[in-house]
């Protein structure tokens, strides 16, 4: 397992690749977010402040296990742009993504 500023320095790559600005770490936030009375997500996002992006002044990122034997690490990382106003609607609108893809 890696220490948390190695993660929280991949992240902040991953932040600032994916939507071309700078990011600046803030916070660690944990969410447990339910669907139906099950655990849909648990863990803890990582808030970024944003610099020179024109639509948002945050990003929220985390990453999970991914593939048949978890051997896929998935980074997200979702801007701060309505219905995304905070850690907990980050999860949420990337679970709805994820869905979106695995129908489509």
């Amino acid at each position: 397992m890696e220490n948390k500023q190695d993660y929280l320095a991949k992240l902040q790559v991953v932040v600032s690749q994916l939507h071309n600005c700078g990011a600046i770490w803030r916070e660690t936030v944990p969410v447990h977010e339910m669907f139906q009375g099950k655990t849909a997500w648990k863990g803890n996002v990582e808030v970024f402040d944003l610099t020179g992006h024109p639509k948002a002044k945050r990003a929220y990122a985390w990453s999970h296990l991914d593939g048949p034997n978890d051997e896929r690490t998935n980074f997200v990382a979702v801007l701060e742009i309505p219905p995304v106003v905070s850690p907990e609607t980050a999860v949420k609108a990337a679970i709805v993504s994820e869905a979106k893809k695995r129908k489509g």
